[in-house]
């Protein structure tokens, strides 16, 4: 039986678990990567739509988003050279649309705070610069069999426009890209090897048994295995410690012809619409690119079996997100035939992610990513390195959490933000899996 000894073992190789191996291994240590499937970012990764937003209802949340988008900018020197191609951010502008979900007002204010630029355009404006979208206020989104669905407009929406929103073009080739940053700085990834057990010594961790036999000791293991997580948990005897949960959720996203005009340059702009229910943006190739926001008028799909799920896009969900935004937009074509991909996401109690230490000794994790991570992969590798080498000298993260500085900006967040024992807030809630 072989048996190997890092400082640390990471749990999964999505956009996130790169990052995270990315930043440990730059820090000096001996590093490597357990991923169950064929690749990096096969997994929830492949499946994002990889949106660069800015909306979040906390300071920490824009701030993180607002870090993250400066190394997106600088992507080809953040992550360095790659021989697969490196991943393009494209940036389209974002309009959010007001909702009762999320306070207009704050978001705006917090914008202001963190320097995030951004514009405040009334439904003319909305009108005259987007003349495409209908402005018209339809709240609480409502299913297709509702007799009120089809009903006129109640009122006109305001909506926040930031310019510098848009998305990633290929979140695979994203986390492929982390991957070679972090193997130029030393760490090893062994792909189609699952964990089957976390070894401990007492309270403390002290590696993994590998499906293939092969025992990895280190003093630190990260799980970051997406949908996979609780299991992992439950394997490390850690998921009583945890007051904030995390459960794996079927997602589908749709793609359609997007109509005439929108997007004159490019790919159209990206549209946060819980008025109606739905996230939309234009793709590269003409497209538009949908998913939901999971209203309330919408069962979300939890699964017993994060490998058991339905991989294609199912008629009903198609309609009801395709035909919501054809509200949005009068001029969009709807097809019969649904065309998309469906993913399975790691979702906390609160949408928010999980990115701490644990009761046992060694044993971090950075989970319950909700869909809405993808854009902050760039910043969650130094977060969770920060956490990392603070306990590990002996600092109570629990009692006394890290404070950190994000390097582009400049602003300090305190990352007890992430705790896995937070009080769950409903107004701190971020919007879901858009990106």
């Amino acid at each position: 039986m072989a048996h190997e000894t890092h400082d640390a073992i990471v749990i999964g190789a999505g956009v996130i678990g790169c990052s995270v191996a990315n930043a440990l291994a730059a820090d000096g240590r001996s590093v490597v990567v357990v991923e169950r499937g064929a690749g990096a970012g096969c997994g929830s990764t492949s499946a994002s739509s990889a949106v660069i937003r800015y909306n979040y209802s906390t300071r920490v949340g824009v701030a993180v988003a607002w870090e993250s988008a400066q190394a997106w900018t600088e992507w080809a020197s953040f992550a360095g050279p790659d021989d697969a191609g490196l991943a393009r951010f494209i940036r389209t502008g974002g309009l959010t649309l007001e909702s009762p979900e999320q306070d207009f007002d704050r978001v705006a204010s917090l914008f202001a705070d963190v320097g995030v630029p951004y514009e405040i355009w009334d439904a003319a404006a909305i009108r005259q610069r987007m003349p495409m979208i209908d402005p018209g206020r339809h709240h609480p989104p409502k299913a297709l069999e509702d007799a009120r669905f089809w009903d006129d407009a109640d009122g006109v929406l305001r909506g926040l426009w930031t310019p510098d929103s848009g998305f990633v073009d290929d979140p695979q080739l994203a986390a492929h890209n982390l991957m070679a940053a972090a193997v130029r700085n030393g760490a090893t990834f062994l792909f189609r090897n699952g964990v089957t057990r976390i070894e401990r010594d007492g309270d403390r961790v002290t590696g993994v048994l590998c499906e293939d036999g092969s025992v990895l000791s280190a003093r630190a293991v990260v799980n970051v295995a997406g949908p996979h997580s609780a299991v992992i948990n439950r394997m490390a005897g850690v998921e009583t410690d945890f007051s904030v949960r995390t459960r794996p959720m079927r997602q589908e996203v749709h793609e359609v012809r997007a109509p005439d005009g929108y997007g004159q340059d490019g790919p159209g702009p990206l549209v946060a619409d819980m008025d109606l229910g739905v996230y939309f943006r234009g793709t590269p190739g003409g497209g538009l690119l949908i998913g939901g926001m999971e209203p309330e008028c919408d069962p979300l799909e939890w699964l017993d079996d994060a490998d058991d799920y339905d991989p294609q896009p199912t008629k009903p969900r198609f309609d009801a997100q395709v035909i919501r935004t054809a509200r949005r937009l009068p001029d969009l074509g709807v097809v019969d035939r649904p065309r998309g991909i469906a993913g399975v996401y790691d979702v906390s109690d609160d949408w928010i992610p999980i990115y701490d230490r644990t009761s046992l000794d060694g044993y971090y994790v950075a989970i319950g990513t909700s869909g809405n991570q993808f854009k902050n992969a760039p910043v969650v590798g130094g977060m969770l390195a920060a956490i990392v080498d603070a306990s590990e000298n002996g600092r109570d993260h629990d009692a006394d959490p890290v404070h950190h500085v994000l390097p582009r900006t400049g602003l300090e967040v305190n990352l007890g933000h992430y705790s896995r024992n937070r009080v769950i807030e409903p107004s701190s809630t971020s919007f879901t899996v858009m990106g």
